[in-house]
């Protein structure tokens, strides 16, 4: 591998699509699932509804989440899509004019004007959709969708995030169960905020308190809603 391939693979934005998936996926999981069983344990006296809710949660999370990503991505992909094929038309219909635009695109990053249409023409010559697609539309492999691989990932971090929860719902005790889901549910957050900033290569600390912060937020609501309607099941 050569010392330029090496620097290329020491950077981290190749992982963004499947890494925000799945964080987002794991998150939803954890602190969805984990939130709806607070709400259920602070109205109820005994574990089986709050094993039920939370069995509930998990599976109808987990297929939400799967097909909400691959619906949500998909769309991005038609647009996509249907910009490729409008500038294919445009390469045909008006080549001169899309040379110039190019030439443009690369003298308002930085280059002298005769060393942008140098640069635009070798381009052209080479792939001129490609050079469009990625210079004019900003489509590359890194920032291309693809819908399936986001709905895996969300619907298994998704499955994996809200299994969690689960555990801690058959083994506690019911009698302080909100307790035992907060606690546990902010250490799997810490981990899985530490697990992303580190896969990511961004800042472990800010990552952690962000998940953190946010993670009890829902719960506290949660709880407050169950105390509220304070139903004993």
């Amino acid at each position: 591998m050569s010392n330029i391939d090496t620097y290329l693979d020491s950077h981290f934005i190749h992982r963004s699509n499947w890494l925000r998936a799945a964080v987002l996926g794991a998150n939803d999981g954890i602190i969805s699932v984990s939130s709806l069983a607070i709400g259920v344990a602070a109205a109820s006296s005994t574990s089986e509804p709050i094993v039920l809710a939370t069995v509930a949660a998990l599976v109808a999370g987990a297929l939400s989440m799967a097909a909400g990503e691959y619906v949500s991505v998909s769309s991005q992909t038609d647009i996509e899509t249907a910009d490729i094929a409008r500038e294919q038309e445009e390469l045909l219909e008006m080549p001169e004019e899309e040379l110039q635009m190019l030439a443009k695109i690369y003298e308002n990053r930085g280059l002298k004007k005769e060393t942008a249409l140098q640069v635009a023409l070798e381009l052209t010559e080479h792939d001129a959709l490609g050079a469009h697609v990625r210079d004019e539309l900003g489509i590359n492999e890194i920032s291309q969708a693809n819908p399936i691989q986001a709905a895996l990932a969300s619907g298994s971090a998704f499955t994996v995030g809200g299994i969690l929860p689960l555990l801690v719902v058959l083994f506690a005790p019911v009698k302080s169960m909100e307790y035992w889901l907060y606690g546990f549910t902010i250490l799997f957050l810490i981990i899985l905020g530490a697990f992303a900033a580190k896969t990511g290569g961004s800042k472990i600390s800010k990552a952690i308190i962000r998940i953190t912060i946010w993670g009890t937020i829902a719960m506290g609501l949660s709880a407050f809603v169950g105390y509220l309607f304070g139903v004993k099941v």
